[in-house]
């Protein structure tokens, strides 16, 4: 009994150390700035945390680049690969398919727009339109017309309108104008018959001009209003917006009934974000970040809060011994400040 319960424990021991040994299988997906290729090697927050575990559990580990998100969940959930790192959100659905590491990241949704439909607010992009410059323009002839008029016929019996031609144009628009919004000058009266009846008419008419003038600079500022910047979901609906098919952002705007194009890849999405093709994006909101402020500086922005909260994790083959000792190895690195470290490099101080 004695040499066989040695036999087993040197088994045992050997087994260990041949799998500490072994070289581990890493799938990821190119998702700055948590895993991308810089330099010939990888980089990124999940990768300099994968580091850092490999450390600390004494691993060797080779890193598969794969081309799609949904590949390398596949790779984890039939074996292929020992363990997946990047930016893999902890779900209900994906646990019923391979198991997950404690947290690494919290992390949610955000919207990302245009930077000049997100610099400039709804109202002063109103106010500056082409349309409610064409409405004003079109009552200043009219009010200048009528007040022409009525100097051509009045010059002669109303003080007011005796003036030369060139001086002759402010005075009668001014006229007019006071005409339509004030109901006129009591001093000021037409005197001749034609001058008295096109007054009247002026009156009259002055309701429906100032009405449908109303009602166009209204209709300008809430088509405006409309169709102007995405501060919200809300905004998004009647929109062409774009995400990553599979992601949890696709899964998210199915629920809330949004239209969207799905993208095989990140990629993808952002091409056709930057050739225009969509209104808005709606993915991570630490990609999305690092997206504006790098490739699309002064091209992009995110826009309104950070929604759907959830977390990363590190995902492993269902069953995986492993687990429970990476789990271990975060807490530790959380605890001697390793975590801190890399988080800061990546994203800044911590809020």
């Amino acid at each position: 009994m004695r040499k066989l319960f040695l036999i087993l424990t040197t088994l045992a021991v050997l087994w260990s150390q041949g799998l500490l040994a072994q070289t581990l299988t890493v799938a990821t997906v190119e998702r700055p700035p948590f895993s991308f290729a810089d330099k010939g090697g990888e980089a990124g927050f999940s990768m300099d945390l994968l580091a850092a575990l490999s450390e600390t559990l004494g691993w060797q580990y080779s890193i598969e680049q794969k081309d799609r998100f949904a590949d390398m969940l596949n790779t984890v959930q039939t074996g292929e690969a020992d363990l997946a790192i990047a930016n893999i959100s902890i779900t209900a659905a994906r646990e019923t398919r391979m198991d997950f590491s404690q947290p690494i990241f919290e992390s949610g949704l955000q919207i990302l727009v245009p930077e000049e439909q997100s610099a400039v607010p709804a109202l002063l992009r109103a106010l500056m339109s082409r349309d409610l410059f064409l409405a004003i323009g079109i009552a200043f002839v009219i009010l200048l017309t009528g007040g022409m008029v009525m100097w051509y016929f009045e010059r002669r019996a109303q003080p007011y309108f005796d003036r030369s031609l060139d001086e002759a144009w402010f005075p009668s628009f001014w006229w007019a104008l006071n005409l339509v919004v004030n109901g006129g000058f009591e001093e000021r009266v037409p005197r001749t018959a034609f001058g008295r009846m096109f007054g009247v008419l002026l009156v009259v008419s002055s309701l429906f001009i100032v009405s449908v003038f109303t009602a166009r600079i209204t209709s300008v500022m809430t088509v405006e209003a409309i169709s102007g910047s995405v501060n919200s979901v809300n905004d998004l609906y009647g929109r062409s917006v774009g995400t990553v098919e599979g992601s949890t952002a696709a899964a998210f705007l199915s629920r809330r009934e949004i239209d969207f194009a799905a993208y095989d890849g990140l990629e993808a999405m952002l091409t056709a974000f930057e050739a225009g093709d969509v209104d808005a994006l709606v993915f991570d909101a630490p990609i999305l970040a690092y997206y504006a402020t790098h490739r699309g500086r002064g091209k992009a922005a995110t826009t309104g809060s950070v929604f759907l909260r959830e977390n990363y994790g590190i995902a492993f083959p269902t069953g995986s011994a492993r687990v429970e000792e990476v789990n271990q190895a975060l807490l530790a690195l959380r605890e001697d400040g390793t975590y801190d470290q890399i988080y800061r490099k990546w994203f800044g101080a911590r809020n």
